[in-house]
């Protein structure tokens, strides 16, 4: 039988292992296992597993590490509806909590002032779906000259 990994040996850092224990985990899903260490090293990752298996965590913590703070978006996480940005960004807020990261997340159907408020907070983090994002880059409102973290969720 194989012993399992925990997350300490994944190479995550002391601020992002303690809002994992706060949540409950004490051993990384094989999604995580697997890409978290190849994704700290700076390595693109196509990865698939089943619903409820840490996706999101196994692609947000590496991604939330080498962000730096206050340094405006290097990190843009495209998903196909506006319930599932909402729920990425709330899985990525969770795990933020020590790092003074910000997440904002840009939808259709929600007021272009509600965007644009939360992107003058300069986050470093957007979780968009695919129009709305077009629409804030032709407006220009979305530059992504910093941006080192690029995520296309259920890219399937």
């Amino acid at each position: 039988m194989k012993k399992m990994t925990k997350f300490e040996k994944l190479g995550l850092e002391k601020k992002l292992l303690d809002t994992i224990a706060e949540a409950g985990f004490t051993t990384p899903f094989p999604i995580q296992e697997r890409t978290i260490p190849v994704l700290l090293e700076g390595s693109d990752v196509i990865g698939q597993a089943h619903t409820g298996t840490g996706k999101t965590a196994a692609y947000a913590l590496p991604m939330l590490q080498k962000i730096t703070a206050k340094q405006g978006i290097q990190g843009i996480i495209m998903a196909p509806t506006r319930e599932l940005a909402l729920q990425i960004t709330s899985e990525i807020n969770r795990y933020a909590k020590y790092t003074g990261i910000r997440t904002v997340t840009i939808y259709g159907g929600q007021g272009m002032g509600i965007q644009l408020d939360a992107l003058r907070k300069k986050p470093e983090i957007i979780v968009a779906t695919p129009g709305r994002l077009i629409d804030h880059l032709k407006r220009g409102t979305i530059k992504l000259n910093n941006v080192k973290h690029v995520v296309l969720d259920e890219a399937d």
